[in-house]
């Protein structure tokens, strides 16, 4: 069945990140940016995708109308990996990475939503649904203050959950969460490329000590493997990124070099390249740990690649509290376990309300 039409609806939700205690510093992000694309098949068949959007919402948006839909409209969508092959091929001038594949993936994402739909069952069962449920862990924003941290992975473990990531850079504030947390809770940090080399190599023996499940973009740039591999040769201490990664050709260097690939679904080029990269990652032996601080079409769709996937380790669940969700009955955490739906697609309803009250003009 061929594409009709891809509209996109652009949304800004505030977000509060659950601490009511004294700050250093006041909160640098708020607001969540999201787009999504509505596809409609010419068999009047919907399906909802996600392109990330985090302070690039007009960007992305440009490149789905702009480059992506000229395209698209009236592709036939009989093989999706395919077609997201043969648009990747078409767009490759404009890079095969950052913006240009963001807007691929919410397309991607929309195209599966629509196959699974198509054959009455959930995206996970049209793949091969291994289980029911899968790990989460409470992936806390930056904080930057040890009592901060502290009071915050206590939060989380008294929740239930069993991991926790940081996203702290200062070697006293990730101790404070490690000591909050006790030794039978794993604690990671992500440091989005936070640290000099020279800091890198300080501060590894000391997450080493602390006993670190990983260390995610320990250095700028992200996709330098060769230093990556180096630094976890040397210093012991399991590493991870992914995040910044489009497409299963750049996994395949990262999967060779560290302990963790994190593709995120709605960056890497969709549910498509996600497998992909899935395959790769199995045959490297390394578990997949997926990027997901996203609530809207991406994180169901992650959700169901987890059910297809078992060997994906853990959820990224970012732990904060949306003013309110884009979809209807979004299933959250409960004791760091996510119960997946099995409704047709990926599961995501719009929330006709929500979408209007934050939308974007």
């Amino acid at each position: 069945m061929r594409i009709k039409s891809i509209e996109t609806i652009t949304l800004k939700i505030p977000f509060g990140d659950l601490y009511a205690g004294p700050r250093a510093k006041r909160r640098g992000w708020t607001e969540f940016d999201t787009l999504l694309l509505r596809v409609e098949t010419e068999d009047g068949v919907v399906g909802w995708g996600e392109a990330f959007a985090y302070s690039c919402a007009s960007a992305v948006r440009a490149a789905v109308l702009d480059m992506v839909a000229p395209l698209a409209i009236g592709r036939d969508t009989a093989d999706i990996p395919a077609l997201s092959r043969d648009l990747q091929k078409e767009l490759h001038i404009w890079g095969r990475y950052g913006i240009t594949i963001f807007a691929l993936s919410g397309l991607d994402i929309a195209l599966w939503d629509i196959a699974a739909k198509r054959a009455g069952k959930s995206l996970s069962t049209l793949l091969g649904r291994q289980r029911n449920h899968v790990p989460a862990y409470a992936s806390l924003v930056r904080y930057g203050g040890p009592d901060a941290i502290a009071a915050m992975t206590q939060k989380a473990v008294a929740e239930g959950y069993s991991d926790v990531k940081l996203h702290e850079i200062a070697y006293e504030v990730i101790a404070a969460a490690r000591n909050a947390a006790g030794p039978h809770i794993r604690i990671t940090t992500d440091v989005n490329c936070g640290w000099s080399m020279a800091e890198a190599e300080d501060l590894l023996p000391k997450m080493k000590d602390l006993d670190l499940f990983w260390v995610e973009e320990p250095i700028f740039p992200p996709e330098d493997y060769e230093t990556l591999a180096t630094l976890r040769r040397r210093f012991g201490v399991p590493l991870s990124a992914g995040e910044n990664a489009c497409t299963a050709m750049e996994f395949r260097r990262l999967i060779a070099a560290l302990d963790y690939p994190q593709p995120s679904v709605t960056k890497v080029g969709g549910v498509s390249e996600f497998l992909a990269v899935a395959k790769l990652a199995r045959a490297g032996r390394k578990t997949l740990m997926p990027h997901s601080p996203y609530f809207g079409p991406g994180y169901w769709a992650t959700l169901q690649l987890a059910a297809h996937l078992d060997d994906v380790g853990l959820f990224e669940f970012l732990y904060v509290q949306p003013e309110a969700f884009c979809g209807h009955d979004i299933p959250l955490p409960q004791q760091g376990r996510i119960v997946i739906p099995d409704t047709p697609g990926i599961g995501f309803t719009p929330d006709e309300d929500m979408l209007t009250r934050y939308r974007v003009a």
